[in-house]
C-alpha cells in the first residue's frame, strides 16, 4: 500500500509498486484502491488466496478499467483484500483477516469488495473499483454507508479481471459523495444509450418482503419517500410472480457451473485450504449439471423479459439493497447463511436481468446504515447516476 497507515485493514500488504498516472485530466487529484482481484503492472493478483497470490508473478499490465482511471489522473493508492475468489457476501477472510467496517464496527464490511469499501469507507482514498457478481458491490455499499454501482452488464470492460461467472461478472465502484461517483462513471462507463428521462417510479413490493423487521421497513419506507420526491408517482408491483426464490435459484445455478468452469481444475490440482464457507460454495457449485445449467439459463431469459418489461424506457425500479444491516462479525455461519438466503434473491434481480442498479446511502437501521436501491433499463447507468444525485441532494 502506498498510504502510512491502514487502520481497517482494508489494503493487502504488497511491496509498494509506484504506478504512474496522468499529470492531467478529469480524475486529477483523486486518489482510489483496487480490490487484488484486478491486474495492477508490477503486483500479482492474489484474489484473497494464498495459493492464487504464490502462483501469481507480478502482472505485466493493468486491466483496463485500472490504466483508464491513472489515464484520467486518479492516483492508486494500493489494493485491497476480497474475500477468498470473491465468492462471499459478508467478505470474511480467514487467511487474511476481515477488513473493519468504519460504518458499524462489530460488523461485517461485506464481500466480497471488502476491503476496497472499508477503505472508502474510512476515508483512506476517495474511491475504490470492486467488483460485482452477485452483489460484491452492492452489499458492501449497503453495508458501509456509501454509494456503489452495478453497471449495465458489459458496459465496462472486465478482461484483466479474475471471473467469477462470466455471466454476471461486472466491475463497479464505491465512493462517499456523488460528486466524485459521478466523475468516475464519466470515465468508466463512456456515454449512455439514448432514452427518455428516468421518470416512472416502480416499487418491487416482493423485494421490501424480504426486510428483516420492523426497523428496517420504517428506514428503507423514509428513504422510498425520498426517491419518490424525485420521481412520478408509480405502482407497487410483484417482481417475480413465481417468487423470487426461483430467481434466487436460477442465479445460484448459473453462478455455481460458472465458478466451477473457472475454478474447478485450479482447486482440483491446487488443492487450496479454502475458508470453509467457500469451500462448501464450490463443492455444490461442481455438482451442478450441464442440465441444470441449460435449464436456468432458459428460465433466465423470461426474467429478463419480464423484469426488462416492468421497467420499459422510463421506469425505475426500487427495492432494499441487502435485507438488513451488516450481521455481526461473531455470528454463527448458521446466520450468515440465513442472511445469504435472504439477500441473493433481491440481489439476483439485477444480475439476472443484465440491468444497473445503485446502492445509496439513505436509511439508518439500528444504528447502521442499510441502502435503498433503484434499478434503470439497460444502459441508461448516468441518467442512474444523475437521478441518485437529485434524490440525495432532495
Amino acid at each position: 500500500m502506498l498510504i502510512p497507515a491502514d487502520p481497517v485493514h482494508a489494503f493487502v500488504d504488497y511491496p509498494d509498486v509506484p504506478v504512474p498516472h496522468a499529470a492531467t485530466g478529469p480524475l486529477t487529484g483523486l486518489t482510489f484502491a483496487v480490490k487484488d482481484i484486478f491486474d495492477v503492472a508490477g503486483y500479482p493478483t492474489g484474489c484473497g488466496s494464498p495459493e492464487k497470490r504464490a502462483d501469481s508473478g507480478p502482472a505485466k499490465v493493468h486491466a483496463p478499467a485500472v490504466a483508464n482511471l491513472l489515464a484520467a489522473g486518479a492516483r492508486f493508492f494500493g489494493k485491497t483484500h476480497t474475500a477468498e475468489l470473491a465468492f462471499s457476501l459478508d467478505g470474511r477472510n480467514e487467511h487474511y483477516g476481515t477488513p473493519v467496517n468504519p460504518a458499524a464496527p462489530g460488523r461485517v464490511p461485506g464481500g466480497s469488495s471488502s476491503g476496497s469499501a472499508a477503505a472508502v469507507a474510512a476515508g483512506l482514498v476517495d474511491f475504490a473499483l470492486g467488483s460485482d457478481t452477485g452483489g460484491s458491490i452492492r452489499g458492501p455499499a449497503s453495508f458501509c454507508g456509501l454509494i456503489g454501482l452495478r453497471p449495465t452488464y458489459g458496459r465496462i470492460d472486465i478482461s484483466g479481471v479474475m471471473p467469477l461467472a462470466v455471466s454476471f461478472d461486472t466491475v463497479g465502484w464505491f465512493s462517499r459523495n456523488i460528486d466524485v461517483y459521478e466523475r468516475v462513471g464519466a470515465v468508466l462507463l463512456g456515454e449512455d444509450v439514448a432514452g427518455p428521462p428516468l421518470t416512472r417510479m416502480i416499487v418491487g413490493e416482493d423485494a421490501f418482503a424480504l426486510l428483516e423487521g420492523g426497523a428496517e421497513r420504517t428506514a428503507l419506507a423514509v428513504a422510498t419517500d425520498r426517491a419518490a420526491s424525485a420521481l412520478q408517482p408509480g405502482e407497487s408491483v410483484t417482481v417475480a410472480p413465481d417468487g423470487l426464490g426461483t430467481f434466487q435459484e436460477t442465479y445460484r445455478t448459473i453462478q455455481g457451473r460458472e465458478a466451477w468452469r473457472e475454478h474447478g481444475a485450479w482447486i482440483e490440482r491446487r488443492k487450496p485450504d479454502l475458508n470453509p464457507a467457500v469451500k462448501v460454495r464450490f463443492e455444490v457449485a461442481s455438482r451442478v449439471t450441464g442440465a441444470e445449467y441449460r435449464q436456468a439459463r432458459a428460465l433466465r431469459i423470461d426474467i429478463m423479459r419480464r423484469v426488462h418489461g416492468l421497467l420499459g424506457k422510463d421506469g425505475v425500479l426500487v427495492l432494499p439493497t441487502m435485507p438488513g444491516i451488516a450481521p455481526l462479525r461473531d455470528s454463527s455461519e448458521e446466520e450468515f447463511e440465513r442472511f445469504r438466503s435472504l439477500a441473493i434473491p433481491m440481489l439476483s434481480i439485477a444480475g439476472l436481468s443484465g440491468l444497473p442498479q445503485i446502492s445509496l446511502p439513505l436509511a439508518i437501521a439500528h444504528g447502521c446504515p442499510l441502502g435503498l436501491s433503484l434499478i434503470a433499463p439497460a444502459g441508461r447507468d448516468r441518467a442512474l447516476i444523475a437521478l441518485a444525485r437529485r434524490i440525495m441532494e432532495g
